[in-house]
């Protein structure tokens, strides 16, 4: 059997979307039959009245008033039924569109950070919107006009064959040259087409991060820079559009019009040659002539519908490459379903690393046990944010393990562990809705009740409830009409809310003013009370109280105590802290 191409691959899993819809699309196919035919049958009728009627001057009244009140029928008909065939194909066309989105949106969501961390925003952003949106095309348009013109086609060669049995032969012979100069187009524009969407991956991409920094862009004056840099992008993507259009210009209509006129100059000069020897029936020559720019016009049709089909298949090509991805988010293994009860987290002889050949850790072994707090400090580098990445389960834990309450990290559910392990960011990401909403996040058992006692717990509430809408109040994308200390707190919320055996703190008070940190200090006390917690920090003077604190560098553990241990020891811990400490010599011990 021959390989199946990557393109006929794409058109087979494309048109596996129409199954839902066969009802759908069966009645628009039946009425799209109808209009055909009597869009056929109209040149038929009017040869019968030039042959019949007009050129012997034969006018009967009730003959012509049926001839023409079928034509007007016909007319009529097939207008209305293209109509409803037309709203049926995109009916359903839209439909499958719209379950093609919420697939690959819903597969983003099941990929793990690893696909991320190698995949930039701005191109995932663009296989869902531009992508789809061809692909969208082709379901839209490239189906609807290739089934409409194929029984078109059809319709005209059955015609052509009742008129002239010899003309119409020569016109199926057409065919062959129409399809090569089809796979020429396809075989030559692919190129072009995937080069294009690589632009247009890259276009997006350089958008998306030009808007995310532009705070940083406007305060390190780079703005021409990036209109340079986008400025080029954009101008790549230009030239790549431009070889499309110079492609289309030349194989699309333009060839389609140099042999239209060939094909016409060889039926009038086989009707001239004809008329030397016999009569020739007017209506004949009509109809045939007709037939020829019908034969022609869905055969242009379908060769301007090429360049729209070539790129649905490279859109197609890209999103079934998302969907076929495989670097999932790790999940649980096995089906025991055990809870945490506890909250103690063991690190035993963790080995890690992002790529699979440099270890970000080496070797980390600890214990947090329930109502603990353990500290992560160190360097920037040191491997502190990937221990939290690996107890969220953020990534899979290759070398050693990773247990809770004794048990492997794989064996909980992911609701389990979300719903048990709390985590607060050091920027806290807010969605688009009210303050109430993002400290639900969600979680709908959590009632309104329970929403404002955890405000109150972490001292949100006074600020909350001085917003005009309160609970109810407005938040923008990623809460930019609220202060960084208000978004923090309302981060702080939204994970008491959920009453967490395990609390994970990524210098959690980074963002926070100074009276604000002292009002958090007290709700973390309480929020740490009876639950284990691990807290990442980078100010050594939020984690002085912490029962153990391990110091990182360059991803090992090379000391472990508390605060006033380290300091004794006079290693790491302690040059770090002489030095937040403004370089003073003598420590307090």
């Amino acid at each position: 059997m021959a390989e199946v191409t990557p393109t006929k691959g794409v058109f087979r899993r494309l048109l596996g979307y129409l199954r839902p819809h066969r009802t759908l699309l069966f009645g628009a196919f039946i009425l799209l039959a109808v209009a055909t035919t009597a869009d056929v049958l109209g040149p038929i009728l009017i040869q019968q009245f030039i042959d019949k009627y007009l050129t012997p001057r034969h006018f009967p009244t009730e003959p012509l008033v049926i001839l023409g009140g079928v034509y007007l029928f016909l007319q009529v008909m097939k207008s209305g039924f293209n109509f409803l065939q037309l709203v049926g194909f995109q009916n359903a066309a839209l439909k499958m569109i719209q379950a093609l989105r919420i697939e690959v949106f819903g597969k983003v969501q099941r990929l793990g950070l690893t696909f991320f961390d190698r995949t930039p925003t701005g191109v995932l952003v663009s296989r869902i919107t531009n992508d789809t949106e061809a692909i969208k095309d082709f379901y839209v348009t490239v189906l609807s006009t290739y089934v409409k013109n194929a029984l078109l086609l059809i319709g005209i060669f059955v015609s052509m064959f009742f008129l002239d049995f010899r003309l119409a032969l020569f016109c199926v012979i057409l065919a062959p040259v129409i399809v090569y100069i089809m796979m020429m187009y396809r075989k030559i524009s692919g190129r072009v087409f995937h080069e294009a969407r690589r632009k247009l991956s890259q276009l997006n991409a350089k958008l998306n991060e030009s808007l995310q920094g532009m705070y940083l862009i406007q305060a390190m004056r780079q703005q021409e820079r990036l209109r340079s840099e986008f400025g080029e992008v954009n101008g790549d993507y230009q030239k790549a559009r431009l070889r499309n259009i110079r492609i289309n210009s030349l194989m699309l209509r333009p060839l389609m019009d140099v042999l239209y006129l060939a094909v016409l100059v060889v039926i009038m000069s086989f009707f001239g040659i004809r008329s030397f020897h016999s009569v020739i029936d007017i209506g004949v020559l009509y109809a045939f002539v007709n037939y020829l720019e019908r034969f022609f016009e869905p055969v242009n049709e379908m060769m301007q519908q090429l360049n729209v089909f070539q790129q649905a298949m490279v859109a197609g090509e890209r999103v079934f490459q998302l969907l076929d991805q495989t670097l999932y988010a790790p999940t649980q293994i096995g089906s025991a379903n055990p809870e945490i009860a506890r909250g103690k987290v063991t690190f035993d002889d963790v080995t890690f690393s992002y790529d699979g050949e440099t270890d970000v850790l080496k070797n980390i072994s600890f214990t947090a046990y329930p109502g603990q707090t353990v500290a992560l400090v160190g360097h920037t580098g040191s491997g502190k944010s990937s221990i939290v990445n690996l107890l969220m389960r953020f990534y899979p834990v290759v070398k050693g393990r990773i247990m809770v309450d004794d048990v492997p990290l794989d064996a909980y559910s992911d609701i389990e562990l979300r719903n048990k392990i709390g985590l607060v960011l050091q920027d806290p990401f807010l969605f688009v809705g009210d303050i109430a909403q993002n400290i639900r996040l969600g979680n709908e058992h959590v009632t309104d009740a329970e929403v404002v006692e955890a405000a109150r717990f972490v001292q949100a509430d006074s600020f909350i409830e001085r917003l005009v809408g309160g609970y109810q109040e407005p938040v923008r994308e990623r809460g930019s009409t609220l202060s960084a200390g208000q978004r923090q707190l309302v981060s702080f919320a939204r994970t008491m809310a959920i009453e967490p055996k395990i609390l994970v703190l990524d210098e959690a008070t980074a963002s926070v003013d100074t009276e604000t940190e002292e009002a958090i200090q007290t709700a973390l006390l309480k929020m740490r009370r009876g639950r284990t917690t691990i807290a990442i920090a980078h100010r050594l003077s939020t984690i002085q109280d912490a029962d153990l604190i391990l110091v990182l560098h360059h991803g090992e553990i090379v000391e472990r105590g508390t605060h006033q241990e380290l300091l004794a020891h006079r290693g790491l811990y302690h040059k770090m802290y002489l030095l937040q400490q403004g370089g003073r010599e003598a420590v307090q011990l």
